[in-house]
């Protein structure tokens, strides 16, 4: 059956043909034909776009067209044929209604987008908490922790979400480096509720990477706003950098907020800019 969805495209003026997507598609919908990569057949194609973050030009493309619907079975037989083995994760069409709701979660309603890998598998969790204040400084750290998750979607990791997730659309992000949730107990009950989480690392990963997904995702959808969580440690001050490189790079006005937790799980002023005032 056709639908309007999305679907990888592929610019092949871009295409260098190093066969990185081919490899990052689980469902096997992308080859290296004439030494560019091609769609093999849109059905195989979940358009989550697990694949752009594996493409060094930027030759790869989500866009909405009128095309047939994803085909788990098909993607599973196209493995099969391949000699490649079908993931456990991909869904039963018998049993799972893609972009539809499902409940492996026990009593959480799950949206999954799609399917792929299931680090990279986009879920809408359910979760609607009433976003708390940010202002947050000099707060305890807290006297009780644990209850119901407010996390309110799947995957986490900024390098993994794709700016066309559904999650994203009119949200208010919180970018967080992942540090932060260990060090501050509060971290799920007072900065969670109500947000966008992206998680990621300014030390050791690719800044730039993080910038320019980013800027994409600012591009893509109507973000509210950004709340930049960072630890109080000087690499860490990368985190606003990437919040206001990539806002800058998109060309658009977000309210960007920062908030420093202490080692101790404490919280403490941002200085100028929006940057941690470091200690000595």
């Amino acid at each position: 059956m056709r639908a309007t969805r999305k679907l990888i495209t592929v610019n092949e003026e871009l295409c260098n043909g190093c066969g990185n997507c081919v490899t990052g598609c689980a469902e096997g919908a992308l080859a290296i034909i004439d030494g560019k990569a091609k769609l093999v057949n849109e059905v195989f194609c979940d358009g989550l776009g697990a694949c752009l973050g594996e493409c060094p030009t930027g030759a790869l493309k989500v866009v909405e067209v009128e095309v047939e619907d994803f085909d788990p079975a098909a993607v599973a037989k196209h493995l099969t044929s391949q000699g490649r083995s079908v993931p456990d994760h991909m869904p039963d069409p018998a049993s799972l209604r893609l972009n539809g709701t499902d409940t492996p979660y026990g009593q959480r309603p799950v949206t999954i987008h799609g399917g792929g890998c299931p680090s990279r598998q986009v879920m809408s969790l359910g979760n609607a908490t009433p976003t708390p204040s940010c202002k947050m400084a000099n707060t305890p750290v807290a006297q009780t922790v644990g209850g119901a998750s407010n996390l309110s979607h799947w995957p986490i990791q900024l390098r993994l979400v794709p700016p066309s997730a559904p999650f994203l659309r009119n949200a208010r992000l919180l970018l967080t480096a992942d540090c932060v949730p260990p060090s501050f107990p509060n971290f799920n009950a007072h900065l969670l509720p109500g947000r966008v989480m992206l998680l990621g690392c300014p030390k050791f990963d690719d800044a730039q990477s993080y910038i320019d997904k980013l800027a994409d995702i600012l591009r893509e959808n109507a973000i509210k706003d950004i709340t930049v969580v960072q630890m109080e440690v000087p690499c860490c001050a990368g985190m606003t950098t990437i919040a206001l490189r990539a806002a800058q790079a998109a060309n658009v006005a977000v309210p960007i907020e920062t908030i420093i937790i202490t080692r101790d799980g404490q919280t403490q002023p941002a200085g100028p800019g929006g940057l941690p005032r470091f200690a000595g």
